[in-house]
């Protein structure tokens, strides 16, 4: 069930309609037991009255009056004008020792006595019979009590038919049941207009998201918000946002690109077309290497913009683990010192045997940060000269220190090496080198410095926590 109405209007319903029929089905027992009661205790009183009415003393001939006179008010020819329908369901039985009929009514088998009797298979009505008892004489159940008059020796059975009680009890459920049947309808309807207005604020925010346009990517404000709402609203809102963030990201990276791309690419098509146009054979191989040169430039263009777009914030997932800096930094120099030997430079790590240089990081962007800081090193330092990699152990840090002796970074231009695309002097880099660097170390917590170089140059220096 999709509906949220729905399925709210069902439990409800279901729930008070569960509750309605305990609650009506309790009440009809007890309204049952409590006829049962009232009937037995009539059926008891009236056969106290009956000992009073009948005496042992009465005479043959006053009895046969009184039963012709019992007979005539009940199954005369005459119509009454007042009683109950009920009368004829009603009915009494005075029998002697030896349980012979001596008066009944004529409502009640006059052989009543005889048939329980039978019933219980006794041969004479016994004091272990009296009280109440139900029976079936004459194709209806009847409910009876018998009471033993001990002065005038004779048994009073008194009784009444089983749907005089039915068709009461069966009265009091309908007109019990009937309000409920009537208004569980009525308040289906309620329920429904209720949830129905309690929903109107998800319905108003489904609204308000439908009418918003696909460059809408505002977050969303709902006045007043209802409290069950406020964390759906947020969640949107931070999904809004982190959307724009990647657009705004995405954007930046194509403006990037094709700020960085232009001009290149523009020299690769230069070097082509001196290449084609070339007479002389060394005049070619000059264009070809010039275009083979343009074409690495490039390349490492593209690797560190894909780098640093990979670097964004909201878009880069660090695999965190337990690392050692210094087994990073000898497989970096491992990889760099075939270039720095083609420059006759000279690249060496300085680590003190046995410090401790763990630390919690992730490897692969570790690996770029090294890369850079040499490689940016080896760049900018002419052939011959020195590049040292020195790692250092404090008790909660551990600092990566990277010095060259090339030309080093003005104190008034340190600010700006971190800012895309700045290049300075006649490096062949994308100016995206350090920029790399700093977002490293941002995600890792560290803190990076631009000092003067022992050797003469640009000293590197990165404060590693060993806790992220």
């Amino acid at each position: 069930m999709r509906s949220i109405r729905a399925r709210t209007l069902l439990l409800v319903l279901g729930l008070l309609g569960m509750s309605l029929g305990l609650i009506s089905w309790k009440s009809y027992r007890d309204a049952h037991h409590e006829i049962e009661e009232l009937f037995d205790a009539q059926l008891a009183q009236s056969a106290r009255l009956l000992q009073g009415l009948v005496g042992r003393d009465m005479s043959d001939a006053n009895r046969s009056e009184l039963q012709a006179a019992l007979d005539a008010a009940l199954m005369g020819g005459q119509e009454r004008k007042a009683g109950h329908r009920y009368e004829g369901k009603l009915g009494f039985q005075v029998a002697d020792e030896q349980g012979r009929p001596l008066l009944h009514s004529a409502s009640i088998p006059a052989d009543a006595l005889q048939v329980l009797l039978s019933s219980v298979g006794a041969a004479a009505p016994s004091t272990a019979l009296e009280g109440y008892h139900d029976l079936r004489m004459a194709g209806h159940g009847w409910r009876l009590f018998l009471l033993h008059d001990r002065e005038d020796r004779a048994w009073l059975l008194v009784g009444e038919r089983d749907s005089v009680r039915g068709e009461l009890v069966g009265k009091i459920a309908a007109r019990s049941l009937l309000p409920d049947l009537v208004g569980l309808p009525v308040l289906a309807l309620l329920v429904w207009l209720a949830v129905g207005w309690g929903l109107r604020p998800l319905v108003r925010m489904t609204q308000s998201l439908k009418t918003r346009g696909p460059d809408d990517l505002s977050p969303l404000i709902l006045q007043p918000l209802p409290r069950e709402l406020e964390p759906v609203v947020a969640s949107l809102n931070r999904l809004l946002l982190q959307v724009t963030q990647l657009i705004e990201r995405e954007k930046r990276f194509i403006a990037d690109a094709a700020h960085e791309l232009r001009t290149p690419l523009a020299v690769l098509r230069i070097h082509a077309q001196n290449a084609m146009e070339a007479v002389d054979e060394h005049d070619r191989a000059g264009a070809l290497a010039q275009l083979i040169a343009g074409v690495d430039r490039t390349t490492r263009v593209v690797a560190q913009m894909l780098t640093l777009a990979r670097l964004e914030p909201n878009a880069v997932q660090l695999a965190m683990t337990r690392l050692d800096l210094c087994a990073l930094a000898r497989g970096a120099l491992a990889e760099l010192t075939p270039l720095a030997l083609s420059r006759r430079q000279e690249l060496t790590l300085e680590a003190a045997d046995g410090g401790d240089y763990r630390l919690t990081g992730d490897a692969a962007s570790l690996e770029t940060l090294l890369q850079n800081l040499v490689g940016n090193a080896l760049q900018y330092t002419p052939a011959g000269g020195q590049i040292q990699v020195c790692l250092e152990s404090a008790e909660d840090a551990v600092l990566l220190r990277v010095l060259d002796s090339g030309p080093g970074v003005p104190l008034d231009m340190r600010a700006k090496v971190f800012e895309r695309f700045f290049r300075e002097g006649e490096g062949q880099g994308a100016g995206l080198g350090l920029s790399i660097v700093a977002r490293v170390a941002e995600l890792h917590r560290a803190d990076v410095e631009l000092l003067e170089s022992p050797l003469g140059g640009l000293e590197v220096r990165v404060r590693f926590p060993r806790e992220v």
